[in-house]
């Protein structure tokens, strides 16, 4: 199976725009963490065009937009705002987006009203729900008020979301410039978070379901406590197999690629060497997701990693339970420990 390919060896600067296809164009924004970019699509839509994913809601991505409305967007109005899912860096700027432009908002029903959520603290997208997630999970009382006082970052990245939508099925096709584009749902990482596959351009818009470098956050999280979200994700990703392997993927990070079978393998190969060593730390001795963190992530995680890595944690050992191979077990001290079934 050929390794993945990467056909554009750099991507565009910062306010400009490289066409990648016929119609689709990348723009890339910066982010203020580790993970320091996204990328971002701009299709042609006849007269007028459709955004996929907006970037982080602040005025250093305000201004690169601007330029993008100057330069490459011109007279031609934006007609539709696409959210893959409701993470800050993809959601940001819809309400901003859709306002300047009239546009209309598409994105499926999980995700729209999982931003409602996150913004306004209910169902469980709160600080201290995480906090105690994490806790019966054997995070320390020491990180879990570092968490506390990072809380609330959601609402300042994306300080404002539409009240309506045009909501996204699995398996429909959508019209953009007179090509289909199918859309295809992946679970795991969001709770339904859309990609778009056009068959004439031989494309895939994955979002964050298939980077081609790093591994998807999968992670477990308060509003499904119980969750097994690998097995999600795994699943999802089988289903681009079913693509031509020779598509090409627009990641959300990362440079677009050929080769997703190849990626696939390397993804599923990843996770089964990580599910295999906590499954031998957990015979040597019962472990809660704290104390596998350094197996996991071989590197010292600061306060804004543990917030990914400790629900990523638990999702593993979520994924060994719910497959017979670990049982978990509740201590007097209210931490759940898992060890062989």
């Amino acid at each position: 199976m050929p390794a993945p390919e990467y056909p554009f060896a750099n991507p565009p600067a910062p306010g400009a725009a490289t066409e990648v296809a016929p119609g689709v164009h990348w723009l890339r924004m910066a982010l203020p963490f580790q993970l320091d970019h996204i990328n971002l699509w701009l299709l042609e839509d006849r007269d007028g065009w459709l955004i996929v994913d907006s970037g982080l809601g602040n005025d250093a991505t305000r201004a690169l937009w601007e330029k993008i409305f100057a330069d490459k967007i011109g007279a031609k109005p934006v007609r539709r705002v696409l959210v893959t899912h409701y993470h800050p860096d993809h959601a940001g700027n819809a309400a901003w987006l859709c306002k300047h432009f009239g546009a209309a908002l598409w994105m499926t029903r999980g995700e729209f009203l999982t931003v409602h959520a996150a913004r306004n603290n209910t169902a469980g997208y709160t600080t201290e729900a995480q906090i105690e997630l994490f806790r019966a999970n054997g995070l320390d009382e020491a990180r879990g008020a570092e968490l506390r006082q990072r809380g609330g970052l959601y609402k300042s990245m994306v300080p404002d979301f539409p009240v309506s939508h045009r909501r996204l099925f699995d398996g429909e096709d959508i019209s953009v410039g007179g090509r289909s584009w199918r859309v295809i749902l992946g679970y795991g990482h969001a709770p339904e978070h859309a990609s778009l596959f056009c068959g004439e351009l031989n494309l895939l818009i994955s979002g964050d379901m298939l980077l081609p470098r790093i591994s998807t956050n999968v992670a477990v999280r308060p509003i499904d406590p119980w969750s097994n979200p690998l097995r999600l994700f795994l699943e999802s990703i089988r289903g681009y197999r079913n693509l031509p392997q020779d598509v090409l993927v627009l990641p959300s990070h990362g440079l677009p690629f050929r080769g997703a079978h190849a990626r696939i393998a390397q993804l599923e190969a990843h996770h089964t060497e990580r599910l295999g060593e906590l499954s031998a730390a957990c015979a040597a001795s019962p472990r809660s997701a704290a104390e596998v963190l350094e197996i996991l992530f071989r590197r010292k995680l600061d306060n804004s990693q543990i917030f990914f890595a400790m629900g990523e944690a638990i999702a593993h050992l979520h994924y060994l339970h719910y497959d017979g191979e670990l049982a978990r077990s509740v201590g007097s001290d209210g931490v759940a420990r898992f060890a062989p079934a």
